[in-house]
């Protein structure tokens, strides 16, 4: 029972959508922003230091940079 409901609902909604420009351009507006925040919880899931996972990442990139300059400088030393 309902998904009547819910299928009238969406029914409803999308004749607003598709007869009212303003309609359609707020619910425009509103992924758009719905869209911008989940991009900028992705940036900082990804990027923040404080995340385990990111900080192994950073640790193993500087490692791997400490690895390669250390044997730069013992090659050049011979």
């Amino acid at each position: 029972m309902s998904y009547y409901i819910s299928l009238l609902i969406f029914a409803a909604v999308a004749y607003l959508l598709v007869t009212d420009n303003s309609i359609a351009a707020a619910f425009d507006y509103v992924l758009k922003l719905i869209r911008i925040d989940f991009e900028k919880k992705k940036w900082w899931f990804l990027n923040n230091p404080r995340n385990p996972i990111v900080r192994f990442m950073i640790w193993r990139r500087s490692y791997k940079l400490a690895k390669e300059l250390q044997r730069e400088l013992e090659s050049n030393a011979k």
